[in-house]
């Protein structure tokens, strides 16, 4: 199975990237929420990836982190009418901090947002995945032109920060989509190693 994979950026845009590898280029399906990180075209670039095999093709899904490669393949795998595409769609609209906090908690309407995601499905991802969330893991990868690496926050999982920031504005009054998309932002800015008392700032356009 191939986990991984680091080659130059041929090209992207909010959905796919080419890899370039050994002569080869590779096209592999991204969320937006990873387009986001991706370092300039022709830098050296490393996505987490998961091969799905159909009978009439291989396709490669690839992701920032393997915390949300991970949880990409527990949506497949465990909830009911959610393939690769929708759950593609899901991890596009959400920050992982964000989908996971919106399944513990149960907002159906959160989820529901998410395009082609209708109530039925959001109460299938809260109620065959409540009891897994928590089961991937929080360290978040950083792409930087001409090199690739994984870079976990020494104090709080970025994870958690961006978390944080995002119940901060929810209490000032941001729904949850727009308040993840906000912070979402602020952490590309600022970097990995921003607190989340910097994350608010920012995403507030302070």
């Amino acid at each position: 199975m191939i986990t991984s994979i680091q080659g130059l950026l041929a090209a992207a845009t909010p959905l796919h990237a080419i890899i370039e590898l050994n002569g080869l280029g590779y096209e592999v399906n991204i969320p937006v929420t990873t387009a986001e990180k991706l370092p300039a075209v022709g830098a050296t670039v490393k996505l987490h990836t998961l091969v799905i095999y159909r009978e009439d093709a291989q396709t490669l899904y690839g992701f920032a982190t393997p915390a949300e490669r991970d949880f990409f393949r527990l949506m497949i795998e465990n909830v009911t009418g959610v393939g690769p595409k929708m759950a593609l769609t899901i991890m596009s609209k959400l920050s992982l901090p964000s989908l996971q906090s919106a399944i513990s908690s149960g907002d159906i309407a959160t989820l529901a947002k998410c395009p082609g995601i209708g109530k039925k499905t959001a109460e299938r991802l809260v109620v065959e995945l409540r009891a897994k969330v928590g089961a991937t893991g929080s360290t978040e990868t950083v792409f930087t032109a001409g090199t690739a690496t994984s870079e976990t926050a020494p104090a709080v999982p970025a994870d958690t920060r961006i978390r944080d920031a995002v119940l901060a504005l929810n209490t000032l009054g941001y729904k949850t989509a727009d308040a993840d998309e906000a912070v979402r932002r602020a952490s590309i800015s600022l970097g990995p190693k921003a607190t989340t008392e910097q994350l608010i700032k920012k995403a507030l356009g302070s």
